[in-house]
């Protein structure tokens, strides 16, 4: 009976038990692949991720899959995968293949530990968001104080900003509407000023009710605040998340470019590895 390791990491908090839970089966050869689905929807975090021999110019090729179904990129699972496979290295750079194409992490380490990681993340693309009013209403809200688009750099997005971080900690959110809208996509609340800013991300048509931190999420954020004239380009975020599911996080994020063009997405935050199993299947 072969056995199958993998490392649980929790991203976005240096604390553990905080943060974002991930799964990295980090030798995914020998698992076959009707079991990929089932072993995501048996851990049931928000994503797992299966590492495999890279193509040309990456360290490792990822596959993510959500408890429901498989994605092409997202934030968290890339940067705690970085964590967890450069831990041993002495990489100042790790660059994974997704299915966005390849991703590199730029590493912080306090002697041999790694303590912070940056990826360049797909420049999303933007357009308007044609279902506002029905948007609204799942999560409860009057109005949204910034235009709601809908942003895609392997995951689609759609930001309503509220006016106050209690505003967006008082959503109520109608799981069942938001997952009835079709496909995947991922509602986040927003408020804040400046540099700080609090978020709440909702996805149950991923199998995921609120996530505790989206990676993913946090670029697009930062695009959209710039190009909204909230936050000038080449500035770093502060972003708050998960706080009202119990696994607060901090994720940092900065574009760079024009509000009209913009050139580079970046997110940052932290990881520590939190236990080690193995399935024998």
């Amino acid at each position: 009976m072969p056995g199958h390791r993998y490392v649980v990491c929790d991203v976005f908090t240096d604390t553990p038990l905080e943060g974002n839970q991930l799964a990295v089966f980090t030798d995914a050869r020998e698992l076959p692949e009707e079991q990929l689905q089932a072993l995501a929807r048996e851990l049931k975090f928000s994503e797992t991720v299966f590492v495999y021999p890279p193509g040309e110019d990456a360290h490792a090729r990822i596959r993510i899959f959500t408890p429901a179904r498989e994605i092409p990129f997202a934030g968290h699972p890339t940067l705690g995968t970085a964590f967890v496979l450069a831990a041993p290295l002495q990489l100042g750079e790790i660059r994974l293949e997704t299915g966005m194409g390849v991703v590199p992490v730029t590493l912080e380490r306090e002697g041999a530990r790694i303590v912070f990681g940056r990826m360049s993340q797909p420049v999303p693309t933007v357009q308007p968001f044609d279902d506002e009013a029905n948007l609204l209403e799942a999560l409860g809200v009057e109005r949204s104080e910034l235009p709601v688009e809908l942003y895609d750099n392997g995951l689609r997005h759609v930001y309503v900003c509220l006016r106050s971080p209690e505003d967006v900690a008082a959503v109520k959110p109608d799981y069942k509407r938001l997952g009835e809208r079709g496909g995947l996509l991922c509602v986040s609340t927003i408020a804040g000023s400046g540099t700080t800013w609090k978020t709440r991300m909702f996805a149950p048509g991923g199998g995921v009710d609120e996530d505790p931190a989206t990676g993913s999420a946090a670029g697009p954020l930062c695009v959209h605040l710039v190009r909204h004239g909230q936050v000038p380009s080449g500035e770093e975020i502060e972003i708050t998340q998960g706080v009202e599911i119990d696994r607060p996080s901090k994720l940092y994020a900065r574009v760079d470019g024009t509000p009209e063009q913009i050139e580079r997405v970046e997110v940052g935050g932290s990881a520590v590895v939190v236990a080690r199993g193995e399935f024998k299947l």
